[in-house]
């Protein structure tokens, strides 16, 4: 039966690899017979590969099977227009290109160009919503996010099609997109809104192990029976650029005597593919060209990665040259004609490639855990390099399945038969080696054993053809392999004993359905209050049922960002405890939904994943560290809600003015030793009376620092980034009085839960205040205009630029204007009375380690390098303040586009050690590391409450 909408023509297969994409589709006008067997009748039809026209420069038109998966951003006026004008295009100057023009040329300028989107689209520890690549890119280009990137491939695809085929829009047309079997529900769902923003509303998603095998299936239609046997185990291996994929098919018959397919398992996702082995190359060969302790300039290293990938397909090839000389642009040690020049062998290569990432290893080894060595391009590569590894994992964690679910005694780790899929495959040196450790396995108890290997005829198509394969099964024609979940997923519950446990919310091998399978368990929850659930998921317990409980096993589970909603009601404000219970559904687009149904009521939420919970601030994906130093109880709680009370509510007989002492007096806990559990309960008292805060302007000042103070950093605790919102919409921007402890303590208070303001809220926050500062400067640096009020020593002034310089999330441009306006304004006596405000402000803006934004708001280290060398001219170094901000200027971090240079960080350390110092501020610039309990205050501005450290 189908499961398609009628109408379209087409069925299109999308494969969205990492390095490149391939489309390929069925006209399902041709070649379909009438037949009661689509299995048998409906086999006349073809998979046919659809063909993009890619402009590569100007009047030249390449066509290609595959487009390379890269994005590129060009620099104003830096091409021709027509370079990038495509056929189909629209605009007449188009601002960005996509594919091989993208490839080629963004290597010349890599802070332009964008690749691996597919591997940031399922990066756990980021907002893979929010705009944050190239990640290494240049001040003024736009940034995007990975689901944006993600969306102009698709769109690129879409246009290309369209101005093919005009009567059939790709919009209409069944289209299927694949996806690593190892993709999150969260890269999931946001690869099909990636689609659905580049105007593709009806996608359906497959694994790509399960398309490369409906690959072979399709180009077996007549034999396929011949060549497998109920009772076998099919491992699918598919190795691309950015990700490694395990998938176990069982080969079993039905009631009906048929042979059927059922997928079984699958791996962990895994960022390790060929693109490592690139960069394993590319440092290698760095090291003999500048030695152990030397790095090649970023511009450099963008040139040799994409080179290396051209040296290992050579030297790995059947018919390599015995050596490859690699030739960079540059100047130093080996210089031919103003190049870097050197000779790689083929048996290095081997070495290095082959048992680096191939190694001969025991069954029952593991993966070793242990820090990636690649610390330059943000994703979380594979902390072991050895794919054998995880392949020996993954077989002994689905070992006790049965090959053949009536012969248990059949149960076994090894495959009988095996299929390669994706680019690493392409050589047969790798391909041999991985038989090679495969046999050594399993010949022990089986001398002769080797599996039968089913091939596909090309590894770059192979996913497309399955693609479209599948889009006609779903039709009603073709062989279908069943495959359900593939994972178990709980959500993190208390048990009666008050330890945390997971209770299994649905099954691995649920079939997709149109109705909701709801968990016989009710939990108490609260209506127009943020309700969190911790979700967990494993790839290796597949026989939990729904509704058992069991421990939480980090080994066998992967927690999830977690589900953080309001479950509003039509009476708004109104709170209230109702019971009600969870409810799962697999959808037939691949997707996993989940509900909350209250019991007695027909009222039910959808749930969605918090995909900002975890950016790059080791925030856990459900709890938050704050929440390991305990929760208080009532009773404390309510003690602080009087002391609160009886200033701020109605009928307030206390002063504001010693406050907080009282509270500590009441708690009996010294309020620097508050936990953040009682700090937020501190927080929702405040807010309760907050129109207690009209009485006077020092009333006002004290809420809105006893505020700040409790909801410090903004960032930690479960449901933080809910009530930081609520502050916003109380506040909404103002002060109620205008006297000028007021205003320092609305400044202090940004400046202490900014990490938990969005991007667009800290714009908005800052955009009243730069005009100011920037007729400042201009009135300093020409003696024209009138100064802003910003540059005087009072405590307001000092309080905006500490909120300046803890605003990570602000645009690139702006905080590296910033930046500069410090740089003028620090050396001038003007602003001696606020210079501590400002070089703590630059520390900040210029850190190589954000305190809590990601990675890439990290500002280009040829920046960083002159305002370096500008505080050692003009400021003293003997100031413990200065040396805070140099400390983070040039702290080391391994990462050669955020690193200063060796010479300016080894005259930074002088500085330091002459203007005595301490001692772990020079280990940090010279060895790196982490901050310890009291750099940590330095650095946020004060001290942070018990359990919180900044990583």
């Amino acid at each position: 039966m189908s499961e398609t909408p009628e109408g379209s023509r087409f069925v299109v297969g999308i494969d969205l690899g990492t390095t490149n994409c391939a489309v390929c589709f069925v006209d399902t006008r041709n070649g379909l017979k009438d037949s009661n067997d689509p299995e048998t009748g409906n086999d006349n039809w073809t998979i046919d590969i659809f063909s993009i026209a890619q402009s590569v420069a100007v009047g030249q038109v390449e066509r290609r099977e595959t487009l390379p998966s890269f994005h590129y951003e060009p620099a104003e006026g830096e091409l021709p227009e027509a370079a990038m004008r495509l056929p189909w295009s629209e605009d007449a100057d188009p601002t960005f290109g996509v594919g091989v023009f993208a490839r080629d040329h963004g290597r010349a300028v890599p802070g332009r160009l964008i690749s691996s989107a597919k591997s940031w689209l399922c990066h756990p520890g980021v907002d893979r919503r929010a705009a944050l690549l190239p990640w290494h890119g240049a001040a003024d280009v736009q940034s995007l996010s990975p689901v944006e990137v993600s969306s102009r491939y698709i769109r690129h695809i879409r246009n290309a099609w369209n101005a093919e085929h005009p009567d059939a829009p790709l919009e209409q047309q069944d289209v299927v997109l694949t996806i690593p079997a190892s993709f999150d529900e969260v890269a999931r769902e946001l690869t099909v809104a990636a689609a659905k923003a580049a105007g593709l509303s009806r996608v359906v998603l497959i694994e790509e192990p399960q398309a490369a095998f409906y690959s072979w299936v399709n180009s077996h239609r007549d034999d396929w029976e011949e060549h497998v046997e109920p009772g076998q185990k099919i491992l699918v291996c598919d190795i691309g650029g950015g990700t490694s994929d395990f998938t176990l098919i069982h080969v079993r018959r039905d009631a009906n005597d048929r042979i059927r397919f059922h997928r079984v398992a699958v791996g962990d996702h895994l960022i390790l593919g060929g693109d490592n082995l690139d960069l394993t190359l590319a440092h290698h060969i760095e090291k003999k060209l500048v030695g152990d302790n030397g790095k090649l300039e970023p511009r450099q290293w963008s040139v040799l990665v994409p080179t290396c990938r051209h040296v290992k397909e050579t030297l790995l090839s059947e018919s390599s040259p015995e050596t490859f000389v690699v030739t960079l642009p540059g100047s130093g040690s080996k210089v031919i004609g103003g190049s870097l020049q050197v000779e790689v062998s083929r048996d290095e290569v081997l070495q290095l490639l082959v048992d680096g990432f191939l190694p001969m290893v025991r069954l029952d080894d593991r993966p070793q855990r242990r820090q990636s060595g690649f610390q330059e391009f943000g994703l979380p590569y594979a902390t072991d390099s050895a794919i054998t590894r995880y392949l020996a994992a993954f077989l002994t964690a689905h070992e006790s399945e049965s090959n053949d679910s009536e012969s248990p005694s059949a149960a076994s780790a090894r495959p009988d038969i095996i299929l390669f899929n994706g680019g690493f495959f392409a050589s047969k040196t790798l391909r041999r080696r991985w038989l090679d450790v495969l046999e050594s396995w399993f010949r022990s108890t089986a001398p002769d054993w080797s599996p039968r290997l089913l091939d596909n005829d090309r590894l770059d198509l192979a996913v497309a053809r399955g693609a479209a394969y599948f889009g006609m099964v779903r039709r009603g024609v073709g062989i279908r392999i069943a495959a359900g979940l593939a994972r178990t997923y709980y959500v993190g519950v208390e048990d009666a004993s008050g330890e945390q446990a997971a209770l299994c919310l649905i099954a691995a091998g649920t079939e997709p359905s149109a109705e909701t399978h709801s968990i016989d368990r009710h939990f108490d929850v609260r209506t127009s209050e943020p309700v969190q659930f911790p979700i967990f998921v494993s790839s290796t317990r597949l026989t939990d049922k729904p509704g058992s409980l069991v421990p939480i096993d980090e080994e066998q589970m992967i927690a999830l960002p977690p589900i953080r909603t309001l479950l509003r009601t039509r009476k708004k404000d109104c709170s209230e405890s109702v019971a009600a219970r969870l409810s799962a559904r697999l959808t037939e687009i691949g997707t996993l939904e989940l509900w909350c149904q209250q019991v007695d009521s027909p009222r039910r939420w959808q749930l969605q994943f918090d995909v900002r919970s975890a950016v790059e601030t080791e925030r856990d994906g459900h709890v938050g560290i704050a929440e390991q130093s305990g929760i208080v109880d009532s009773e404390l709680a309510q003690t602080a809600a009087t002391a609160i009370s009886a200033v701020f509510g109605p009928g307030a007989t206390e002063s504001p003015d010693g406050l907080p002492k009282r509270l500590a007096t009441a708690l009996e806990v010294n309020r620097n030793d508050w936990p953040p559990s009682l700090l937020r309960e501190i927080w929702s008292s405040l807010l309760e009376h907050h129109e207690g805060r009209r009485l006077s302007e020092n009333h006002e000042a004290r809420w809105l620092n006893m505020l700040g103070f409790a909801l410090r950093p903004g960032f930690g605790m479960a449901a933080d980034d809910w009530r930081v919102e609520e502050t916003w919409k109380l506040l909404r921007g103002q002060a109620m009085h205008s006297g000028s402890t007021t205003e320092a303590e609305w400044w202090i208070l940004w400046r202490r839960i900014g990490g938990g303001l969005s991007s667009g809220r800290q714009i908005e926050l800052t955009s009243s205040i730069l005009p100011i500062i920037r007729k400042e400067q201009k009135q300093t640096l020409t003696g024209r205009g009138k100064g802003g009020k910003y540059a005087s020593g009072n405590h307001a002034a000092s309080e905006v630029w500490r909120m300046l310089g803890s605003m990570e999330l602000l645009p690139h441009s702006t905080r590296i204007e910033i930046g500069e306006m410090i740089i003028d304004f620090v050396p001038r006596r003007k602003f001696e009375a606020i210079r501590p405000a400002l070089l703590w402000a630059l520390g900040r803006i210029g850190a190589r380690v954000p305190v809590y934004g990601p990675l890439n708001v990290v500002i280009s280290s040829d920046i960083v390098d002159r305002w370096i060398t500008k505080i050692g001219e003009t400021a003293n170094l003997d100031d413990p303040i200065v040396q805070l901000a140099l400390m983070q200027l040039a702290r080391r971090t391994d990462d050669r586009y955020r690193d200063a240079s060796e010479s300016l960080r080894s005259q930074v350390i002088s500085w330091l050690e002459a203007g005595g110092a301490r001692t772990h501020f020079v280990d940090l610039v010279r060895d790196g590391g982490t901050l310890d309990g009291v750099e940590s205050h330095l650095v946020f501005g004060e001290t942070l409450p018990t359990g919180l450290r900044l990583v």
